[in-house]
C-alpha cells in the first residue's frame, strides 16, 4: 500500500465517518473504532458505546499536549508526593509501550459528565480549543475544562516513538488534514474480551465502514510517493 490508496479512508474520516484501525496481532491485536472528534455527537457517542464498546477516548499529539498544559498520567504519578502513587507508575504496559493516557477531562458546561450529551461536548469543545490554536490555550483549557472528568486524554508520541492505535489515529489525521483530536475506542465481543477480528470485519462490512491494519498503515506512512 502506498499513501494515495489511503486517500479513500482519509475523505471518509473528513467526513465525519468512522473507521476501524485493526492493531498489529504482535502487540494489542485489538481494533479500534475511531471518528474524527469534530463529529462526535451525541448520536456518535451512543454509536462508539454501543457498536464498540471499549472506553471512549480523546487523542491529540505531544505539540497540542505541550500548548495546553498537560503531561503523561505516568509522569504525573511518578512526581506525586504520595509514595503509593509514586509506585504505581506504569512503566511499560505489558504489550511493552509506554502508556498513552494522560488526565481525565469534562467540559465545564456538562453536568455529569458521563452521558453522551455530556462526553460529546467534552469531545467536541476541546477539539474547537485545538483548532482555534490560540496563544493562550493553556488558560482556556483550564477555564473551559477540568479534573478528574468522564473522557480520558491520550497523548500521541508519533509513530517513530510508539505504534499504538493512539498513534496511529492521529498518523492518519495528520495525513487526512483536519485537526489532530481523535476519538477511538476498543470493539469488545459479547465474551467480554476483544472483538475477534473475523467479527470486527462482518460488523464493518454490514455498517459500510472502512478498515485500515496497523501494520499496512505504517508501510503506508513511511513510504514516499
Amino acid at each position: 500500500m502506498n499513501t494515495d490508496e489511503l486517500t479513500p479512508l482519509l475523505e471518509v474520516m473528513r467526513q465525519g465517518v468512522p473507521v476501524v484501525l485493526l492493531d498489529d496481532p504482535k502487540r494489542e491485536g485489538e481494533a479500534d473504532l475511531i471518528f474524527h472528534a469534530k463529529y462526535m455527537t451525541p448520536e456518535n457517542v451512543r454509536l462508539m458505546r454501543k457498536e464498540a464498546g471499549g472506553l471512549i477516548c480523546l487523542a491529540t499529539d505531544e505539540e497540542q499536549a505541550r500548548k495546553i498544559g498537560v503531561p503523561f498520567m505516568a509522569d504525573l504519578l511518578r512526581e506525586s508526593r504520595h509514595p503509593t502513587l509514586k509506585r504505581m507508575a506504569l512503566e511499560r504496559s505489558p504489550y511493552g509501550d509506554p502508556s498513552a493516557f494522560s488526565i481525565w477531562i469534562n467540559s465545564r458546561s456538562t453536568f455529569t459528565g458521563i452521558t453522551d450529551e455530556d462526553r460529546s461536548a467534552t469531545i467536541r469543545k476541546f477539539e474547537e480549543l485545538v483548532r482555534a490554536d490560540g496563544k493562550e490555550m493553556a488558560e482556556r483549557f483550564s477555564k473551559e475544562f477540568y479534573s478528574p472528568g468522564h473522557v480520558p486524554l491520550l497523548i500521541s508520541r508519533g509513530i517513530n516513538h510508539r505504534k499504538g492505535h493512539t498513534e496511529l489515529t492521529l498518523a492518519l489525521a495528520k495525513k487526512a488534514g483536519i485537526s489532530p483530536v481523535m476519538c477511538l475506542c476498543e470493539m469488545l465481543g459479547d465474551n467480554g474480551r476483544a472483538m475477534p477480528w473475523n467479527q470486527v470485519r462482518s460488523l464493518a462490512q454490514q455498517k459500510g465502514w472502512l478498515i485500515i491494519e496497523g501494520p499496512e498503515l505504517i508501510k503506508a506512512l513511511e513510504k514516499k510517493n
